[in-house]
């Protein structure tokens, strides 16, 4: 009997996992501003042989380095298509990198609290939503808590080997997304350096990291300098870093707040899980301590940043998670924190709701089209009842499990329901395929920022403007 139960938790983990990041991942177009153009980038990269310079439309563009232009590369060379080749790669390390989390926690806490970690982090809405998204964002969060772990391995155990994994996946975080990488793994050894003395700061002046680092991160860097002089410092490291962080150079301002409900919301169906850290005492040894400190800085980091964007929150999940997965091993009773868990999930087909119209004019317009639905709130209730009667009989284990196999059944039913409807609303993939036999003639109108660079992506070249195409066929699509 326990070796049929152990098939057929592995067969729902493997079905779990197909629905969560594999199904659905070209039910829409590339949206958004930043799909197209990475994708773009990629597509270039394997199409002239050039793996240096980054290039949008044909002229070196330096906004972020070359780890995501890479994978797409890979993906167009392997001839997976104009909407899989951006997005399957990013989906794949993301399962990767959860069979290295479930690894490396199992190693330090065990097999219940990997089992619990892996399940609040592979099920959490904001990991399974960039891990369809072909952006920079889960990539640097991989390698960045890849080598976070490796660091962790290297307090408990001095060896020099955790600290050149450390150093190494860190070179590759830096190529996911820059100098951003170090700032947080350097913000985390500080605040673990106040707790736990000098002793860390000393292992990490060994040279192992330092040359694991330079090796990984290095000779890109060096080359793309080579190649096109202070043009790349200029538009990298000023523009995209300082100059982002300090003023505000893209536009995105907001408020100092504004990670706080995007972190709930990134962490839903969990979140509840989130007000009981505190009161757990995981986090006051050494390994729980350090789990704290890297995603309170990485909120505190971001928090300040004059620029914000929803996904540069991720790389606090996987801390959590492993933090939230401790306070699931742990023998207090939780209950009433699964049951507003399992609560939350009635939440997910109001999001249903919403989706399309908050990706096509913004979140704040979108409540308006929020619908409560009444089998959601039944399901939802019968689900807080499972979650509520198995903890109180002491299978906490099915309780969780109960959770996130309907949470990746939820996901599942959300992407076959509103990615037709992403795609006709935000995305831009339809409207070139109306476009038909015209599409040799098409110019722009009045079209909104993203719109230009997803008609640009699927046309394959930089569509002309309406103003100087008389007779063409003008697609138009201004601000609501």
């Amino acid at each position: 009997m326990r070796i049929r139960a152990g098939w057929l938790a592995a067969l729902a983990a493997l079905a779990a996992v197909y629905f969560l990041y594999f199904f659905g991942l070209t039910g829409m177009g590339l949206i958004g501003p930043d799909e197209p153009r990475y994708a773009w980038v990629g597509r270039e990269m394997a199409r002239s042989g050039d793996w240096v310079t980054p290039r949008l439309w044909g002229q070196p563009w330096f906004e972020k380095p070359a780890l995501l232009y890479w994978m797409t590369a890979a993906g167009f060379r392997l001839g997976l298509g104009e909407d899989l080749a951006p997005r399957l790669p990013v989906a794949c390390l993301s399962v990767l990198f959860l069979a290295f989390f479930y690894w490396r926690m199992r190693q330090e806490w065990g097999a219940a609290a990997a089992g619990y970690g892996t399940a609040v982090l592979a099920t959490s809405a904001g990991w399974v939503a960039y891990s369809h998204a072909a952006v920079v964002d889960l990539p640097l969060t991989a390698a960045l808590a890849a080598a976070m772990l490796c660091l962790q391995a290297s307090i408990e155990r001095r060896d020099a080997r955790w600290l050149a994994g450390f150093g190494a996946l860190l070179g590759l975080a830096t190529l996911a997304k820059g100098l951003v990488a170090p700032a947080l793994a350097g913000l985390t050894v500080a605040a673990c350096a106040v707790r736990m003395g000098g002793s860390l700061l000393r292992d990490l002046w060994r040279p192992a990291p330092w040359l694991a680092f330079a090796a990984v991160a290095g000779p890109w860097y060096g080359l793309c300098y080579a190649r096109n002089g202070a043009a790349f410092l200029d538009e990298f490291f000023w523009k995209h870093h300082v100059s982002r962080f300090v003023s505000g150079a893209l536009d995105h301002r907001q408020p100092v707040w504004f990670f706080l409900p995007v972190l709930a919301g990134a962490l839903l169906p969990w979140t509840p899980l989130a007000a009981r850290l505190a009161r757990g005492g995981a986090w006051r040894e050494p390994r729980g301590f350090f789990l704290l400190a890297w995603s309170l800085t990485t909120l505190a980091f971001f928090s300040l940043s004059t620029d914000k964007l929803p996904g540069y929150i991720l790389p606090a999940l996987p801390a959590l998670a492993a933090l939230a997965g401790l306070a699931l091993a742990s023998p207090t009773p939780v209950a009433g924190t699964l049951g507003l868990c399992a609560a939350t999930l009635g939440l997910l087909p109001v999001a249903e709701t919403i989706l399309p119209a908050a990706l096509e004019t913004g979140l704040s317009r979108a409540w308006a089209e929020a619908r409560f639905t009444a089998p959601a709130l039944v399901g939802a209730a019968a689900l807080v009842a499972a979650a509520w009667r198995l903890e109180r009989a002491r299978r906490r284990g099915l309780a969780v499990a109960a959770i996130a196999l309907s949470a990746a059944a939820s996901y599942a039913l959300m992407k076959a329901r509103t990615f037709p409807a992403i795609d006709r609303r935000a995305g831009t993939r339809a409207q070139w395929e109306q476009a038909g036999s015209r599409r040799d003639s098409v110019c722009l109108g009045q079209v909104r920022r993203h719109v230009a660079y997803g008609l640009n992506y699927y046309a394959g070249r930089q569509l002309p403007d309406c103003d100087g195409q008389p007779g063409a066929y003008a697609i138009e699509d201004p601000p609501p």
